[in-house]
C-alpha cells in the first residue's frame, strides 16, 4: 500500500497515453507546440509493466488521459489489458471525444468504465474559437454514443474562461435537466506556456455557481458536498443530472488527493501543480528491476506535496498541460 508522509492512502494513477492532440485549446497548448517522438513515450508493454507495478501497490483506478487518449495506436487494446489487470478495479477516461463515436462500443467491451469529456461550449462558433477547430458536431455524437455503450455516468468537464465562454455556462447547466449526467465547471490553472492568460482569464468555481444560479434559480447541494472526486454537486430542482464545481485554484481539494501522474514519456508527477517528478521510464529501460522500481515509487509517493502553492505565487513551469495528463 502506497502512504504518503500526511497519511493519505495513494490508490488513483492518472496514465498519460500521448502528449498529442487533435484540438488545440486556448488554455492548454502554447503556440507551436511540439510533441514527443513516439520512440520517447511509454510503448504498449510498458504501459502493461507499469500498470502491474502499481496493482501491485494497491493502486487500483486507472484515468486514461492525454492529450488526447483515443489517438494512441491500440487504444482498445491497451484499455482490454489495463482493465484485465489484477487488482484493477476502475478505468475511466478523460477524452476530447471528437473520435468517440467510433470507439466507444469496442472501448467498452475491452473493459472502460466511464467518460469525462472536455466541453467547453454548445456554440460551434466558440467551440472553433476555443479549440481551433469545427468538431463541436463529433463531440456531441461521441458523448451519445458513449452513453448507448453504457460508459456512465457521463461527466462533461468545462473549463470557463473570461471572455469566452462564461455565458456558456448556463446552457451547459441546462443539459443536467434532461441528461443524467454530471456538468462540472473546473476552474482554470495556470501552467507553463500560457500562464499570463490562464491566470489573469481565470473565472471563479464561485463566479460560475452565480451566474448559473441568477438565470436558473438556486442549486441545491447534494451529498452534504461530500466531493464527488474534485467536485462539489448540486442540481437543479427535476433535474436529471447534477453540477459540479471544481475549485482548483481557489479551494483546493489537497487533503483528500489520493492520487499521482504518469507522463506519457514514462515520468511520475506526484502533484498536477508541483514541477517534482521521479523519471520511471529510463530506469526501467536500462533494466531496473520490479524491485527497484517498487522502492523508486514508494519513496516518491511518501514525499508527494500536500498541495500546490498558487496562492503563494508559484507555478509549475517545467510541462504544459497536454504533457501531463488532465
Amino acid at each position: 500500500m502506497a502512504i504518503d508522509r500526511f497519511g493519505r492512502r495513494i490508490h488513483y494513477l492518472r496514465i498519460s497515453l500521448t502528449d498529442h492532440c487533435n484540438l488545440r485549446c486556448i488554455y492548454c497548448m502554447p503556440e507551436g507546440m511540439t510533441f514527443h517522438p513516439y520512440a520517447e513515450l511509454m510503448q504498449d508493454d510498458e504501459i502493461f509493466i507499469f500498470t502491474r507495478l502499481f496493482s501491485g501497490l494497491g493502486f487500483d483506478k486507472i484515468r486514461l488521459t492525454g492529450g488526447e487518449p483515443t489517438l494512441r495506436a491500440n487504444i482498445v487494446k491497451l484499455v482490454h489489458g489495463i482493465s484485465h489487470t489484477d487488482g484493477i478495479r476502475s478505468v475511466s477516461m478523460t477524452t476530447n471525444a471528437v473520435l468517440l463515436s467510433k470507439l466507444a462500443g469496442p472501448l467498452a467491451e475491452a473493459g472502460l468504465q466511464r467518460v469525462n469529456v472536455s466541453i467547453d461550449t454548445l456554440d460551434p462558433l466558440k467551440f472553433k474559437q476555443l479549440t481551433g477547430f469545427d468538431n463541436l458536431e463529433n463531440v456531441w455524437k461521441g458523448i451519445l454514443s458513449a452513453e448507448q455503450a453504457g460508459l456512465g455516468p457521463i461527466k462533461l468537464n468545462v473549463v470557463v474562461v473570461r471572455g469566452f465562454n462564461e455565458p456558456d455556462v448556463v446552457e451547459l447547466a441546462r443539459l443536467t435537466l434532461q441528461h443524467a449526467w454530471q456538468v462540472r465547471f473546473i476552474e482554470m490553472m495556470p501552467f507553463a506556456g500560457k500562464t499570463d492568460f490562464q491566470t489573469g482569464q481565470m473565472v471563479t468555481a464561485a463566479e460560475t455557481h452565480s451566474l448559473i444560479e441568477n438565470a436558473m434559480g438556486r442549486l441545491v447541494p447534494v451529498n452534504d458536498q461530500t466531493l464527488d472526486g474534485e467536485a462539489r454537486r448540486f442540481h437543479l430542482p427535476g433535474a436529471l443530472g447534477t453540477i459540479g464545481f471544481i475549485y482548483s485554484v481557489t479551494a483546493p481539494f489537497c487533503g483528500s488527493c489520493n492520487r499521482v501522474r504518469l507522463t506519457a514519456d514514462g515520468v511520475l508527477r506526484l502533484c498536477l501543480l508541483r514541477e517534482s517528478e521521479l523519471d520511471l521510464l529510463t530506469p526501467l529501460r536500462n533494466g531496473a528491476s520490479q524491485d527497484q522500481l517498487r522502492t523508486m515509487v514508494l519513496e516518491a509517493v511518501y514525499n508527494k506535496p500536500w498541495g500546490h502553492a498558487l496562492a503563494q505565487g508559484e507555478i509549475p513551469l517545467n510541462r504544459v498541460l497536454n504533457e501531463i495528463g488532465g
